[in-house]
Protein backbone atom coordinates (compact mmCIF):
# COMPACT_ATOMS: atom_id res chain seq x y z
CA UNK A 1 0.00 0.00 0.00
CA UNK A 2 1.11 3.67 -0.74
CA UNK A 3 1.82 5.45 2.44
CA UNK A 4 1.92 9.13 1.62
CA UNK A 5 0.77 10.66 5.00
CA UNK A 6 2.80 10.23 8.34
CA UNK A 7 3.03 12.19 11.64
CA UNK A 8 6.67 12.35 12.76
CA UNK A 9 8.32 13.39 16.26
CA UNK A 10 11.42 15.21 15.59
CA UNK A 11 13.50 16.57 18.33
CA UNK A 12 17.54 18.47 17.92
CA UNK A 13 20.09 17.63 19.74
CA UNK A 14 20.91 19.80 23.23
CA UNK A 15 24.01 21.75 23.14
CA UNK A 16 26.93 20.89 25.85
CA UNK A 17 27.31 22.73 28.82
CA UNK A 18 30.32 24.84 29.87
CA UNK A 19 32.99 23.81 32.12
CA UNK A 20 34.56 25.25 35.09
CA UNK A 21 38.14 24.64 35.00
CA UNK A 22 41.33 26.20 36.27
CA UNK A 23 44.99 25.51 35.09
CA UNK A 24 47.00 23.45 37.42
CA UNK A 25 50.38 23.29 36.03
CA UNK A 26 53.74 22.76 37.90
CA UNK A 27 54.99 26.39 38.50
CA UNK A 28 51.85 28.10 38.22
CA UNK A 29 50.43 28.66 41.77
CA UNK A 30 47.49 31.28 40.37
CA UNK A 31 46.38 29.65 36.77
CA UNK A 32 43.49 30.99 35.42
CA UNK A 33 39.97 29.87 34.28
CA UNK A 34 40.76 27.84 31.23
CA UNK A 35 37.25 25.42 31.27
CA UNK A 36 35.95 25.36 27.63
CA UNK A 37 32.76 25.73 25.69
CA UNK A 38 30.23 23.01 25.13
CA UNK A 39 29.38 22.12 21.54
CA UNK A 40 26.55 22.81 19.34
CA UNK A 41 23.54 19.75 19.37
CA UNK A 42 22.92 18.34 15.94
CA UNK A 43 19.94 19.58 13.85
CA UNK A 44 17.13 17.45 12.16
CA UNK A 45 17.44 17.65 8.68
CA UNK A 46 15.00 16.48 6.06
CA UNK A 47 16.72 15.62 2.91
CA UNK A 48 14.98 14.48 -0.74
CA UNK A 49 16.46 11.37 -1.41
CA UNK A 50 15.41 9.83 -5.30
CA UNK A 51 15.68 6.41 -3.93
CA UNK A 52 12.49 6.56 -1.59
CA UNK A 53 9.11 6.22 -3.63
CA UNK A 54 6.72 6.45 -0.39
CA UNK A 55 6.52 7.52 3.08
CA UNK A 56 6.41 3.75 4.32
CA UNK A 57 9.51 3.87 6.36
CA UNK A 58 7.60 6.41 8.85
CA UNK A 59 4.94 3.48 9.65
CA UNK A 60 7.81 1.97 11.87
CA UNK A 61 9.53 4.67 13.18
CA UNK A 62 8.01 7.97 14.01
CA UNK A 63 10.76 9.36 16.21
CA UNK A 64 13.70 10.89 15.11
CA UNK A 65 16.36 12.17 17.89
CA UNK A 66 19.41 13.85 17.31
CA UNK A 67 22.86 13.64 19.34
CA UNK A 68 23.72 16.49 21.83
CA UNK A 69 26.71 18.62 21.78
CA UNK A 70 29.63 17.05 23.69
CA UNK A 71 30.50 19.20 27.02
CA UNK A 72 33.42 21.37 27.60
CA UNK A 73 36.82 19.94 29.40
CA UNK A 74 39.34 21.96 31.24
CA UNK A 75 42.87 23.17 29.86
CA UNK A 76 40.58 24.67 27.09
CA UNK A 77 38.99 21.72 25.81
CA UNK A 78 35.64 23.16 23.88
CA UNK A 79 32.96 19.83 23.15
CA UNK A 80 32.73 18.52 19.93
CA UNK A 81 29.62 19.75 17.74
CA UNK A 82 26.96 16.95 17.01
CA UNK A 83 26.51 15.77 13.94
CA UNK A 84 22.81 16.38 11.77
CA UNK A 85 20.63 13.88 11.98
CA UNK A 86 19.62 13.52 8.47
CA UNK A 87 16.23 12.06 7.60
CA UNK A 88 15.91 11.21 4.07
CA UNK A 89 12.17 11.63 1.93
CA UNK A 90 10.93 10.99 -1.24
CA UNK A 91 10.89 13.49 -3.40
CA UNK A 92 7.19 15.18 -3.94
CA UNK A 93 6.95 15.48 -0.40
CA UNK A 94 5.44 18.48 1.52
CA UNK A 95 6.33 19.10 5.32
CA UNK A 96 4.31 21.07 7.45
CA UNK A 97 4.53 22.25 11.08
CA UNK A 98 1.32 22.23 12.46
CA UNK A 99 2.40 24.71 15.20
CA UNK A 100 3.77 27.56 12.96
CA UNK A 101 1.63 26.80 9.64
CA UNK A 102 4.81 26.46 7.93
CA UNK A 103 5.35 24.61 5.03
CA UNK A 104 8.35 23.81 2.85
CA UNK A 105 8.09 21.33 -0.78
CA UNK A 106 10.82 18.92 -1.48
CA UNK A 107 11.57 17.95 -4.79
CA UNK A 108 14.48 17.99 -5.87
CA UNK A 109 16.88 15.28 -4.77
CA UNK A 110 19.50 16.53 -2.56
CA UNK A 111 17.33 19.47 -1.28
CA UNK A 112 17.24 19.97 2.74
CA UNK A 113 15.30 21.18 5.42
CA UNK A 114 16.24 21.95 8.85
CA UNK A 115 13.19 20.97 10.81
CA UNK A 116 14.70 21.44 14.33
CA UNK A 117 17.54 23.24 14.97
CA UNK A 118 19.67 22.41 17.46
CA UNK A 119 20.58 23.79 20.74
CA UNK A 120 23.60 25.88 21.35
CA UNK A 121 26.69 24.81 23.75
CA UNK A 122 27.19 26.56 27.25
CA UNK A 123 30.59 28.94 27.50
CA UNK A 124 33.12 27.60 29.78
CA UNK A 125 34.25 30.12 32.59
CA UNK A 126 37.47 31.14 30.70
CA UNK A 127 34.43 33.20 28.53
CA UNK A 128 33.33 35.16 31.96
CA UNK A 129 36.94 36.74 33.21
CA UNK A 130 37.44 40.22 32.74
CA UNK A 131 39.87 42.35 34.82
CA UNK A 132 37.33 42.69 37.70
CA UNK A 133 36.14 38.86 37.74
CA UNK A 134 39.18 37.25 37.26
CA UNK A 135 38.37 33.60 38.83
CA UNK A 136 35.17 32.87 37.17
CA UNK A 137 33.39 30.35 38.96
CA UNK A 138 30.83 30.14 36.67
CA UNK A 139 30.00 28.40 33.30
CA UNK A 140 26.90 28.83 30.96
CA UNK A 141 24.55 25.27 30.33
CA UNK A 142 23.70 23.95 26.79
CA UNK A 143 20.52 25.12 25.82
CA UNK A 144 18.07 22.19 24.63
CA UNK A 145 17.25 21.60 20.63
CA UNK A 146 13.92 22.42 19.13
CA UNK A 147 11.16 19.88 19.19
CA UNK A 148 7.80 19.14 17.77
CA UNK A 149 5.36 17.32 15.76
CA UNK A 150 5.48 17.39 11.79
CA UNK A 151 3.49 16.22 9.42
CA UNK A 152 4.43 14.56 5.75
CA UNK A 153 2.63 14.56 3.01
CA UNK A 154 3.47 13.13 -0.43
CA UNK A 155 2.30 14.37 -3.44
CA UNK A 156 3.62 12.28 -6.57
CA UNK A 157 5.54 13.19 -9.24
CA UNK A 158 4.39 12.31 -12.39
CA UNK A 159 4.14 13.92 -15.92
CA UNK A 160 0.22 13.08 -16.35
CA UNK A 161 -2.47 12.17 -14.30
CA UNK A 162 -5.45 9.77 -15.81
CA UNK A 163 -8.75 10.72 -14.35
CA UNK A 164 -12.00 9.61 -14.39
CA UNK A 165 -15.16 7.74 -12.73
CA UNK A 166 -14.64 4.55 -11.02
CA UNK A 167 -14.41 1.88 -13.18
CA UNK A 168 -13.90 4.31 -16.52
CA UNK A 169 -11.08 1.97 -17.89
CA UNK A 170 -7.91 4.35 -16.62
CA UNK A 171 -6.27 1.36 -14.69
CA UNK A 172 -6.48 -0.88 -18.51
CA UNK A 173 -5.39 1.96 -20.10
CA UNK A 174 -2.65 2.48 -18.03
CA UNK A 175 -1.73 -1.47 -17.69
CA UNK A 176 -1.51 -1.44 -21.63
CA UNK A 177 0.65 1.79 -21.97
CA UNK A 178 3.30 0.79 -19.60
CA UNK A 179 4.26 -2.06 -17.41
CA UNK A 180 2.30 -1.31 -14.79
CA UNK A 181 0.05 -3.43 -13.19
CA UNK A 182 -3.08 -1.48 -11.68
CA UNK A 183 -5.67 -4.17 -10.62
CA UNK A 184 -8.01 -4.72 -12.94
CA UNK A 185 -11.85 -5.83 -12.17
CA UNK A 186 -15.50 -5.28 -13.55
CA UNK A 187 -16.22 -3.36 -10.34
CA UNK A 188 -15.46 -0.07 -9.35
CA UNK A 189 -12.97 1.12 -6.99
CA UNK A 190 -10.36 -1.80 -8.26
CA UNK A 191 -7.71 0.64 -7.74
CA UNK A 192 -7.40 1.92 -3.73
CA UNK A 193 -4.26 4.06 -4.03
CA UNK A 194 -2.42 5.83 -6.94
CA UNK A 195 -0.24 3.61 -9.14
CA UNK A 196 2.65 4.93 -11.25
CA UNK A 197 3.35 3.92 -15.19
CA UNK A 198 6.47 5.17 -17.61
CA UNK A 199 5.47 5.67 -20.81
CA UNK A 200 7.75 5.17 -23.55
CA UNK A 201 8.04 6.67 -27.27
CA UNK A 202 10.88 7.69 -29.52
CA UNK A 203 13.58 7.53 -27.02
CA UNK A 204 11.33 9.28 -24.40
CA UNK A 205 9.77 8.07 -21.16
CA UNK A 206 7.33 9.83 -19.30
CA UNK A 207 5.85 9.56 -16.22
CA UNK A 208 1.56 9.18 -16.21
CA UNK A 209 -0.34 8.03 -12.74
CA UNK A 210 -3.27 6.12 -12.57
CA UNK A 211 -5.19 8.38 -9.94
CA UNK A 212 -8.08 6.13 -8.18
CA UNK A 213 -11.62 6.39 -9.32
CA UNK A 214 -13.48 10.09 -7.66
CA UNK A 215 -17.21 10.54 -7.11
CA UNK A 216 -19.08 13.33 -6.74
CA UNK A 217 -18.16 15.05 -3.75
CA UNK A 218 -14.41 13.59 -3.56
CA UNK A 219 -13.06 16.76 -3.57
CA UNK A 220 -15.09 17.19 0.13
CA UNK A 221 -13.91 13.82 0.91
CA UNK A 222 -16.73 11.51 -0.33
CA UNK A 223 -15.62 8.14 -1.64
CA UNK A 224 -12.32 7.77 -1.82
CA UNK A 225 -11.42 11.07 -0.59
CA UNK A 226 -9.76 14.40 -1.71
CA UNK A 227 -6.46 13.01 -0.53
CA UNK A 228 -6.00 11.54 -4.07
CA UNK A 229 -6.71 14.55 -5.75
CA UNK A 230 -4.09 15.84 -4.49
CA UNK A 231 -1.56 13.57 -6.52
CA UNK A 232 -2.45 14.89 -9.54
CA UNK A 233 -1.63 18.55 -7.99
CA UNK A 234 2.13 18.68 -9.96
CA UNK A 235 1.26 16.87 -13.04
CA UNK A 236 1.48 18.85 -16.42
CA UNK A 237 -1.05 17.66 -18.11
CA UNK A 238 -4.63 15.95 -17.32
CA UNK A 239 -6.03 12.53 -19.32
CA UNK A 240 -9.92 12.37 -18.60
CA UNK A 241 -10.70 8.81 -19.29
CA UNK A 242 -14.46 8.61 -20.12
CA UNK A 243 -16.43 5.33 -20.74
CA UNK A 244 -18.15 5.37 -24.17
CA UNK A 245 -21.18 3.18 -23.00
CA UNK A 246 -21.33 3.24 -19.38
CA UNK A 247 -22.32 0.15 -17.65
CA UNK A 248 -25.21 1.82 -15.03
CA UNK A 249 -26.98 3.67 -17.96
CA UNK A 250 -25.52 6.92 -16.20
CA UNK A 251 -25.06 9.83 -18.79
CA UNK A 252 -21.20 10.19 -20.39
CA UNK A 253 -22.02 13.97 -20.17
CA UNK A 254 -23.19 14.10 -16.81
CA UNK A 255 -20.16 12.05 -15.94
CA UNK A 256 -17.36 14.35 -17.42
CA UNK A 257 -18.99 17.11 -15.64
CA UNK A 258 -19.24 15.81 -12.24
CA UNK A 259 -15.09 14.66 -12.21
CA UNK A 260 -14.43 18.33 -13.76
CA UNK A 261 -16.41 19.90 -10.73
CA UNK A 262 -14.56 18.25 -8.20
CA UNK A 263 -11.52 19.02 -10.01
CA UNK A 264 -12.20 22.95 -10.08
CA UNK A 265 -13.12 22.42 -6.65
CA UNK A 266 -10.26 21.18 -5.21
CA UNK A 267 -8.53 24.26 -6.69
CA UNK A 268 -4.64 24.17 -6.37
CA UNK A 269 -4.85 24.89 -10.04
CA UNK A 270 -6.16 21.74 -11.12
CA UNK A 271 -8.86 23.25 -13.18
CA UNK A 272 -5.77 25.19 -15.15
CA UNK A 273 -3.86 22.00 -16.34
CA UNK A 274 -4.47 21.24 -20.19
CA UNK A 275 -6.58 17.96 -20.74
CA UNK A 276 -6.82 15.07 -23.29
CA UNK A 277 -9.87 13.34 -23.51
CA UNK A 278 -9.94 9.75 -23.62
CA UNK A 279 -13.15 8.04 -24.76
CA UNK A 280 -12.67 4.19 -23.07
CA UNK A 281 -13.97 0.67 -24.04
CA UNK A 282 -14.43 1.52 -28.02
CA UNK A 283 -14.77 -2.30 -28.56
CA UNK A 284 -17.94 -2.47 -26.38
CA UNK A 285 -19.94 -0.32 -29.02
CA UNK A 286 -19.93 0.03 -32.90
CA UNK A 287 -17.03 2.03 -34.80
CA UNK A 288 -18.98 4.10 -36.37
CA UNK A 289 -20.70 5.21 -32.98
CA UNK A 290 -17.49 5.76 -31.35
CA UNK A 291 -16.08 8.07 -33.87
CA UNK A 292 -19.60 9.66 -34.08
CA UNK A 293 -18.94 10.59 -30.44
CA UNK A 294 -15.67 11.74 -30.28
CA UNK A 295 -16.81 14.11 -33.40
CA UNK A 296 -19.35 15.50 -31.09
CA UNK A 297 -17.03 15.59 -27.82
CA UNK A 298 -15.17 17.68 -29.98
CA UNK A 299 -17.52 20.04 -31.31
CA UNK A 300 -18.78 20.12 -27.45
CA UNK A 301 -15.23 21.21 -25.84
CA UNK A 302 -13.41 22.87 -28.44
CA UNK A 303 -10.56 24.40 -27.02
CA UNK A 304 -10.87 23.25 -23.36
CA UNK A 305 -9.10 20.09 -24.62
CA UNK A 306 -5.98 19.36 -26.57
CA UNK A 307 -7.43 15.85 -28.06
CA UNK A 308 -9.98 13.70 -28.44
CA UNK A 309 -8.89 10.01 -28.73
CA UNK A 310 -10.98 6.68 -29.24
CA UNK A 311 -9.23 4.00 -27.12
CA UNK A 312 -9.80 0.59 -26.30
CA UNK A 313 -7.47 -1.06 -23.88
CA UNK A 314 -9.12 -4.40 -24.98
CA UNK A 315 -8.23 -4.23 -29.12
CA UNK A 316 -5.32 -1.67 -28.19
CA UNK A 317 -7.37 0.71 -30.52
CA UNK A 318 -6.01 4.42 -30.23
CA UNK A 319 -3.24 3.46 -27.88
CA UNK A 320 -0.53 4.62 -29.95
CA UNK A 321 -2.49 7.80 -30.59
CA UNK A 322 -2.63 8.75 -27.16
CA UNK A 323 1.44 7.78 -26.18
CA UNK A 324 1.98 10.32 -29.04
CA UNK A 325 -0.48 13.07 -27.71
CA UNK A 326 1.25 12.73 -24.34
CA UNK A 327 4.89 13.38 -25.95
CA UNK A 328 3.43 16.03 -28.00
CA UNK A 329 2.01 18.02 -25.09
CA UNK A 330 3.68 17.57 -22.26
CA UNK A 331 7.59 19.53 -22.87
CA UNK A 332 10.55 17.95 -23.07
CA UNK A 333 11.81 19.75 -20.67
CA UNK A 334 10.38 20.01 -16.80
CA UNK A 335 9.72 23.65 -15.04
CA UNK A 336 12.66 24.18 -13.50
CA UNK A 337 12.05 24.60 -9.42
CA UNK A 338 12.40 27.90 -7.76
CA UNK A 339 16.09 29.42 -7.10
CA UNK A 340 15.16 29.25 -3.80
CA UNK A 341 14.19 25.79 -4.04
CA UNK A 342 17.82 24.58 -4.52
CA UNK A 343 19.11 26.19 -1.55
CA UNK A 344 20.02 24.64 1.49
CA UNK A 345 17.03 25.47 3.56
CA UNK A 346 18.11 26.50 6.88
CA UNK A 347 15.56 28.66 8.67
CA UNK A 348 12.23 26.67 9.11
CA UNK A 349 10.86 28.03 12.20
CA UNK A 350 10.02 31.35 12.79
CA UNK A 351 12.39 33.22 15.26
CA UNK A 352 11.67 33.95 18.81
CA UNK A 353 10.27 37.33 19.93
CA UNK A 354 12.71 38.52 21.98
CA UNK A 355 11.26 41.09 23.95
CA UNK A 356 10.23 40.58 27.48
CA UNK A 357 7.42 41.85 29.68
CA UNK A 358 6.98 43.17 33.94
CA UNK A 359 3.82 43.06 35.01
CA UNK A 360 2.84 43.81 38.63
CA UNK A 361 0.09 41.48 40.42
CA UNK A 362 -2.46 42.01 42.74
CA UNK A 363 0.24 39.98 45.22
CA UNK A 364 2.55 43.00 44.95
CA UNK A 365 4.40 40.29 42.96
CA UNK A 366 5.91 41.89 39.82
CA UNK A 367 6.52 39.36 37.15
CA UNK A 368 9.36 38.80 34.12
CA UNK A 369 8.66 37.19 31.04
CA UNK A 370 10.09 36.82 28.01
CA UNK A 371 11.81 34.53 25.97
CA UNK A 372 15.29 35.96 25.80
CA UNK A 373 14.93 35.69 29.86
CA UNK A 374 14.22 32.22 29.93
CA UNK A 375 17.19 31.36 28.21
CA UNK A 376 19.19 33.52 30.63
CA UNK A 377 17.82 31.30 33.62
CA UNK A 378 18.18 28.21 32.04
CA UNK A 379 22.10 28.94 31.00
CA UNK A 380 22.94 29.22 34.57
CA UNK A 381 22.84 27.81 37.84
CA UNK A 382 20.63 29.62 40.58
CA UNK A 383 22.44 28.15 43.24
CA UNK A 384 25.49 29.48 42.33
CA UNK A 385 26.04 33.46 43.84
CA UNK A 386 28.39 34.46 41.01
CA UNK A 387 25.93 33.28 38.28
CA UNK A 388 23.13 35.15 39.93
CA UNK A 389 25.39 38.23 39.79
CA UNK A 390 25.90 37.48 36.29
CA UNK A 391 22.42 37.45 35.73
CA UNK A 392 21.42 40.52 37.82
CA UNK A 393 23.95 42.27 34.98
CA UNK A 394 22.62 41.01 31.80
CA UNK A 395 18.89 42.38 33.52
CA UNK A 396 20.45 45.51 33.92
CA UNK A 397 22.06 45.60 30.41
CA UNK A 398 18.74 43.79 28.82
CA UNK A 399 16.63 47.27 30.51
CA UNK A 400 14.80 44.70 32.64
CA UNK A 401 15.93 46.60 35.75
CA UNK A 402 14.80 49.82 34.27
CA UNK A 403 11.49 48.81 33.46
CA UNK A 404 10.53 47.15 36.79
CA UNK A 405 11.60 50.49 38.31
CA UNK A 406 9.09 52.14 35.91
CA UNK A 407 6.65 49.46 36.95
CA UNK A 408 6.74 50.72 40.65
CA UNK A 409 9.66 48.17 42.35
CA UNK A 410 11.54 49.40 45.19
CA UNK A 411 14.64 47.41 46.79
CA UNK A 412 13.52 44.59 48.10
CA UNK A 413 10.67 43.90 46.28
CA UNK A 414 9.70 40.53 45.49
CA UNK A 415 9.95 39.79 41.77
CA UNK A 416 9.30 36.10 40.00
CA UNK A 417 11.25 35.27 36.95
CA UNK A 418 11.19 31.81 35.49
CA UNK A 419 8.53 30.68 38.06
CA UNK A 420 11.68 31.27 41.00
CA UNK A 421 10.67 34.23 43.12
CA UNK A 422 13.39 36.76 44.11
CA UNK A 423 13.60 39.44 46.85
CA UNK A 424 15.61 41.81 44.89
CA UNK A 425 18.34 44.47 45.91
CA UNK A 426 19.87 46.05 42.82
CA UNK A 427 23.64 45.96 43.03
CA UNK A 428 23.35 43.12 45.98
CA UNK A 429 22.89 39.65 44.93
CA UNK A 430 19.61 38.18 44.34
CA UNK A 431 17.69 36.50 47.43
CA UNK A 432 15.31 33.79 47.17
Amino acid sequence: MLTDRARIWVQAGGGGDGSVSFRREAHVPRGGPDGGDGGRGGDVVLVCDASLRDLQPFRRRSHFRAARGGHGEGGNRHGANAEDLLVGVPPGTTVVDPESEARWDLTVPGERAVVARGGSGGRGNKRFATPTRQTPRLAERGLPGQEGWIELRLRLLADAGLIGLPNAGKSSLLATMSAARPKVADYPFTTLEPVLGTVELDDRQLVVADIPGLIEGASGGAGLGHEFLAHVERTRLLVHVLDLAPLDGSDPVENLATIETEIAQHGAGLERLPRILALSKADLVPAEVAEAAAGDWRERLGERVLDVIVTSSATGQGVDELKAALMRHVPAEAPAPPREALAEHRVYRPAADEGFSVERGGDGVFRVSGPRIERLFARHDIDNDEALAYIEERLRAIGVIRELEAAGFEPGDDVEIVGTVFELHPGAPFRR
